[in-house]
């Protein structure tokens, strides 16, 4: 199961990651008119980068171990690279769509850095930090969408 806590400066840093989320989020909801189109784009590109940011971290630990490993473990860098080939994905297509994706998208990375503490991929920390980071990313992305 998921022992031990994230790093302090992980909860920070992963904390101030949703700004961009929140404060987007609340502009296209509440904001003025005139910053919706300009806001949804930059939620998007923003929500893809971060997706892409979530397979680098399986790319890393991946790669961070030896040489034999690594060669045993083609299947997990393939999945690595999907978040950013997905992410693509979402900027090319129309925005609600992309951002519907993006939200989608989320929510199966965080089913795999789930599972990916039983198979030994990651610190048994790291679901406690991407759980309530995921949820608030998909809420504003989904907010944004309808």
């Amino acid at each position: 199961m998921w022992t031990g806590n994230p790093p302090k400066s992980a909860i920070i840093l992963g904390g101030m990651g949703l700004i961009p989320f929140v404060s987007l989020a609340l502009i296209i909801v509440a904001g003025p008119q005139e910053f919706v189109v300009d806001a949804r784009l930059a939620l998007t590109s923003y929500g893809a980068l971060i997706l892409s940011f979530l397979g680098g971290v399986h790319w890393g630990y991946c790669i961070g171990n030896s040489k034999r490993e690594v060669a045993s473990n083609v299947t997990r860098l393939v999945v690595s690279v999907i978040p950013s080939l997905v992410a693509w994905g979402a900027l090319v297509l129309p925005i609600h769509i992309g951002l519907f994706g993006l939200a989608g998208s989320f929510l199966a990375m965080l089913v795999l850095d789930t599972a990916s503490v039983y198979w030994g991929w990651v610190p048994t920390w790291y679901p406690k930090l991407r759980w309530p980071l995921t949820i608030c990313a998909v809420t504003a992305l989904i907010a944004a969408a309808l």
